[in-house]
């Protein structure tokens, strides 16, 4: 398996599946775990906030310190390190007697899960040249990520039926640290057998300085995935009490809940194509804010549950197809190859970590306030535009002020 797009791409891939079946399994389980820990009654909402955005709370810091401060060490060893400890957290979870040590696990999960996503741009851009970046990307961030939510509520669903909530978290953790862990160590390469070395790019700096990440025109980018975030998380962490509250059960909650990421995984096939046919990635990117923004925003004019979860899923689905597969590598190639690392953390940790905290509590508020979860769902719609509108600043910005001839080419 000599092939960097099986070797690196496809093992990468099924680790990203791994760490997001262990980041939602508590969205699946979460009546059952209020039940047994004590906040099933009418502090459900501020509590469950908590418990599922102790993840994020913890991903926050840990990508932006990861992507900076393992800069000099092996993409490789941090890779294995933070899968073993993210595995032990999970594997805890299941022992967890108490809200404060169900946060504590849950935030440990977000700390090494956090650390690890920045190695992820470090290895596409060791691995793979600028005009495979997007394809390459799409292999290690978006099919695992997307597979992982429309299997996983498939998967998760009847496995915590049969078992229960505490023997799934056993089940996730000892896949992680028995199959994951020696997966990595056995097929991963180190950065000294990569055909691109960052050393000969770009001379190691003992400091990165902002040119490194392209100015100021890097604050864009960070509020665009900010947004994203937003609406991402913000509908992930709470679509599988979404979707019990619109009227759906059983197998169809499980369908209703997956649909949206088994969508965005269809419709990536033609829209990473179009992004390299056509090279619009920016275009392409903000349209899957713009148009989203738009759906999420009607929602509250809708009264058909079947019409709410229409328009949830097509805005899920078309978001996820155009902007995710494209921001990285718009990122990757906006930024100096030696503060890749750094710049996926900082980008990644405030907007997923950042801005799926603040979605997390959003939602809940407004469902405490109003009863329904689409309302919150269509206050991430109004953000996301916001988001849109940042990202074609950005490349109008980009197309004045080019970094250099190569980097604008890519973007």
């Amino acid at each position: 398996m000599r092939s960097p797009w099986l070797r690196i791409g496809g093992t990468l891939m099924l680790g990203m599946f791994i760490s997001y079946i262990d980041r939602t399994n508590l969205s699946v389980t979460l009546k059952e775990v209020a039940s047994d820990l004590g906040f099933s009654g009418a502090d459900f909402a501020t509590t469950s906030s908590l418990v599922l955005t102790a993840f994020l709370i913890g991903y926050i810091v840990a990508n932006i310190s990861g992507g900076i401060f393992t800069t000099r060490y092996d993409p490789k060893t941090i890779a294995i390190g933070m899968m073993a400890l993210w595995s032990v957290a999970t594997l805890a979870t299941g022992f967890a007697s108490t809200v404060v040590l169900l946060v504590a696990c849950r935030f440990v999960l977000g700390v090494a899960e956090g650390i690890y996503w920045p190695q992820q741009s470090r290895f596409v851009r060791l691995w793979f040249t600028p005009s495979e970046l997007t394809r390459a990307n799409s292999l290690i961030h978006y099919y695992g990520q997307f597979l992982a939510l429309g299997l996983g509520f498939i998967i998760l669903t009847p496995l915590h039926d049969l078992m229960g909530w505490r023997n799934l978290f056993f089940l996730c953790g000892g896949i992680g640290l028995l199959i994951m862990v020696p997966l990595y160590a056995r097929v991963l390469l180190n950065t000294r057998d990569a055909p691109i070395q960052p050393e000969k790019v770009a001379p190691r700096q003992a400091r990165l300085t902002r040119e490194d990440f392209g100015g100021l025109s890097f604050v864009l980018l960070i509020v665009t995935y900010l947004t994203q975030g937003m609406l991402f998380w913000g509908i992930t962490l709470w679509i599988p009490m979404a979707v019990s509250s619109l009227g759906f059960s059983g197998w169809n909650a499980a369908l209703a809940s997956a649909l949206p990421y088994l969508l965005a995984v269809v419709l990536a096939i033609p829209m990473s194509w179009l992004s390299d046919k056509t090279g619009k990635r920016i275009l392409i990117a903000s349209l899957g804010l713009l148009i989203p923004g738009a759906m999420l925003l009607v929602l509250p004019l809708v009264q058909s549950g079947v019409m709410k979860m229409t328009l949830i899923t097509l805005a899920m689905g078309y978001y996820a197809s155009s902007f995710t597969p494209n921001i990285w590598s718009i990122i990757q190639s906006s930024v100096r190859p030696h503060a890749v690392g750094a710049a996926a953390g900082i980008v990644n940790g405030l907007g997923a970590g950042g801005g799926g905290t603040l979605a997390g509590f959003m939602v809940a508020m407004l469902y405490a306030r109003t009863g329904s979860y689409t309302s919150g769902f269509a206050l991430l719609g109004a953000l996301v535009i916001i988001g849109g509108v940042s990202l074609l600043t950005f490349g109008w910005w980009r197309s004045r002020h080019p970094v250099n001839q190569a980097q604008t080419a890519a973007l």
